[in-house]
């Protein structure tokens, strides 16, 4: 499991860097497919980089976790290996007091 972290206005890239079981890099049969198994957050993938995906917070303060698949069988057969991607969010801070005058008024 990866575990990464950040607020609830942002986002996180997740790649997936395959490796034989001896460390030698490798391939996946077509793009990872990445489902939101829970938690507030959501996906977003781009098919020009199959072996990555966007964690997107969700508004609310919380945890999403996510399950990373891939067809690790070159052929024409279908082997599987998964992982989760868990995205701790926390809530946004206060930046600025946004002050603002009100009408003027007589005393």
């Amino acid at each position: 499991m990866l575990s990464v972290a950040c607020s609830n206005a942002e986002k996180v890239t997740v790649t997936a860097n395959p490796v034989t079981s001896s460390g030698r890099p490798a391939k996946f049969d077509g793009a990872l497919r990445v489902t939101v198994q829970s938690g507030d957050g959501t996906v977003e993938q781009d098919p020009t980089l199959p072996n990555s995906f966007k964690a997107v917070s969700g508004d609310v303060p919380g945890t999403t976790v996510y399950l990373v698949e891939a067809d690790v069988d070159l052929g024409a057969g279908v082997t599987d290996i998964s992982d989760t991607v868990e995205l701790v969010v926390s809530g946004e801070n206060a930046a600025a007091f946004g002050l603002v005058a009100g009408v003027v008024e007589p005393k």
